[in-house]
């Protein structure tokens, strides 16, 4: 089954006999508040305007639960999530198009959650909103209520002490900048460095000036030179379990299971009794 969808494949799909229910998943990470100036809004760039048809999914508050010592994007309390979903119109049997302002990365997690949690049929709208040549729409549709109930699978999640054993018998992929990789800056976390162990692949290399993937034969030859075989088990992490799931994604589009610690690097430095790793060797 693809994983990701083009523009112009959605556009034919929405007009088609079994049209996708449509997701706006518009969020970035942001430092603004930090720096004084306004935060990013999702819903105020959905109210301006979005793909004809999507519901706007707020990652915040529908695809995670409260920061905490669990990272800054845990997982959410399965009843809400459900919840949000059924309202946002997705049933098990029809399929499932997210998308976001064509970062990727918040498109990536509300994928990975729904399917982690069972449902079939989920894809990402290669490039996001800007890939989108249609007209846009501002009024919020009003679906009718799904049928989605979350049920998670066994395989494809970490906690922190699985993702430190990965590190040592598999390929452990930190998707994050370079430089937060190696500890030579940290703008958001306790501390810098990674996971002992761990390889750095930032997954903003997984796609093109574009924002679109890199060819599947691309991204497997790229996870092959990070030391992924096909039978080598992966686990990819990041910050907070948002940018790692554009990298699971990623890996997904070239044919490669991948599990996400979603606690991620949040989680784990917010302890000061696991080890840090710093500079450019993974150990």
């Amino acid at each position: 089954m693809t994983v990701i969808i083009t523009a112009s494949e959605l556009a034919r799909d929405l007009v088609g006999e079994a049209p996708p229910v449509l997701l706006d998943v518009r969020w970035q990470l942001s430092l603004a508040k930090a720096a004084g100036a306004p935060a990013f809004d999702g819903r105020a760039e959905y109210a301006a305007g979005h793909i004809p048809g999507a519901v706007f999914v707020d990652l915040d508050r529908e695809l995670a639960a409260a920061p905490g010592g669990r990272g800054r994007h845990p997982l959410p309390d399965l009843a809400e999530f459900g919840a949000a979903m059924r309202r946002a119109g997705v049933s098990a049997s029809r399929p499932v198009v997210v998308y976001d302002g064509g970062q990727g990365w918040a498109a990536a997690r509300a994928w990975w959650l729904l399917r982690w949690t069972g449902h079939p049929d989920v894809r990402v709208l290669d490039g996001g909103l800007p890939s989108w040549e249609g007209e846009l729409a501002t009024g919020a549709p009003t679906p009718a209520e799904g049928d989605f109930s979350p049920a998670p699978g066994a395989a494809g999640l970490l906690d922190a002490d699985g993702a430190a054993a990965l590190a040592r018998t598999g390929v452990l992929l930190d998707a994050r900048a370079g430089e937060r990789y190696r500890g030579e800056v940290e703008p958001v976390d306790r501390v810098g460095g990674h996971i002992p162990g761990a390889v750095s692949a930032p997954t903003t290399e997984n796609v093109g000036p574009d924002g679109r993937f890199l060819p599947a034969a691309e991204l497997k030859d790229r996870f092959k030179a990070l030391g992924v075989s096909a039978d080598t088990e992966v686990g990819v992490y990041c910050g907070s379990g948002v940018s790692a799931a554009h990298e699971v994604l990623a890996l997904a589009v070239a044919g490669i299971p991948a599990a996400l610690y979603v606690g991620s690097w949040s989680e784990w430095s917010a302890d000061p009794s696991r080890p840090v790793a710093t500079g450019a060797d993974p150990r």
